[in-house]
């Protein structure tokens, strides 16, 4: 069987329903929905190819040139599908749901697949996409200073039943200079917004939806418009924890990543941290001296954080001293916050 079906019915049945993304290597990487996997019909010099012998010959010569070049690959390709789907049930897409999906859903369909050809491709999933980034939501945000363990928070808020989205793992970054840990690679900026959306879709808006305090650009990754308006506008509780709390649990997390890397990261926020502290801080990176290093870059972060917090509405921040109270209680606060 081989029929088209839409982005939304293809969504409700996901998680049953593999799906399988025909662009090239390079499309895919620049943004792709959540969960497909590429099997592409053309490598990315081949798709030029064929876009170039559209452009100057015609459609007729494209279509030719494009099952030359595809006609060696079918039974590879069916192959992978079923590795993918040993059930033999299959979503396909491409771009706009044309060409490329259609004549992989005709191979598999005369294969015995049970096809299913998502109407509008990754198109459709983009303007999707721009709407759920433009929904309403009953945001409520976890604060503090670096190093105050908003995001184990957060995940113990999760646990607890609430919900949770980390932009932080997202964006795979920390958000600071730092952010990376020297392992961690970006997702490109319409990638990420792929991802949330594909997180927001299941949220309740009538329900509580906790973010932590991020600026609004994570890395090189910016949390799209309407959704860090509303950030900076909630309700926001305040961790608060003694510096040198912070300083501990931070020289522990960082003092174990490659000291190169740091110095590079510290370099780079030279201009901000004056060329003194620069140093003193690159020196105390190559001597494993890790809580001096954190004490120093610290005092810029801090003062950044305490900017950011000047520019919301006082009456919406709540302060937590997080230090007096033991781990249950601290939970129970961030549960009662209304």
């Amino acid at each position: 069987m081989y029929r088209s079906i839409s982005l939304q019915e293809w969504i409700v049945q996901s998680a049953s329903l593999p799906l399988i993304d025909v662009r090239t290597p390079a499309e895919f990487t620049q943004g792709h929905i959540p969960g497909a996997q590429n099997v592409p019909i053309f490598s990315n010099e081949e798709r030029v190819q064929v876009g170039t012998t559209y452009k100057q010959i015609g459609r007729e010569p494209a279509i030719l040139l494009g099952f030359e070049l595809v006609g060696p690959k079918w039974a590879e390709l069916i192959r992978q599908c079923l590795l993918l789907a040993p059930g033999k049930r299959i979503a396909v897409h491409c771009w706009r749901g044309g060409m490329r999906s259609g004549a992989l859903a005709w191979a598999l369909n005369f294969y015995g697949f049970e096809v299913y050809q998502v109407q509008g491709g990754y198109k459709a999933y983009r303007r999707w996409t721009l709407q759920q980034l433009q929904r309403s939501f009953n945001l409520r945000i976890l604060g503090g200073k670096t190093g105050s363990g908003k995001t184990e928070w957060l995940h113990q808020l999760k646990a607890a039943g609430r919900q949770v989205i980390d932009l932080e793992a997202i964006a795979q970054h920390q958000g600071s200079s730092y952010g990376t840990m020297n392992r961690m690679v970006q997702p490109s900026q319409e990638h990420f917004e792929n991802l949330l959306a594909w997180r927001l879709k299941d949220i309740d808006p009538a329900q509580p939806l906790w973010l932590e305090d991020e600026s609004r650009r994570i890395g090189k990754r910016e949390i799209p418009k309407d959704l860090w308006e509303q950030i900076r506008s909630a309700p926001m509780l305040d961790l608060q924890l003694p510096l040198e709390t912070r300083v501990a649990r931070l020289a522990a997390e960082y003092g174990v990543l490659d000291k190169d890397f740091l110095v590079e990261c510290t370099e780079r926020i030279g201009r901000r941290l004056g060329p003194e502290q620069t140093r003193d801080a690159v020196r105390a990176i190559r001597e494993d001296r890790m809580p001096d290093f954190i004490r120093i870059v610290l005092f810029y972060y801090d003062k950044t954080y305490r900017k950011g917090l000047s520019m919301r509405d006082a009456q919406k921040v709540t302060a937590l001293d997080a230090e007096a109270l033991d781990s249950d209680s601290l939970l129970q606060s961030l549960l009662a916050f209304p």
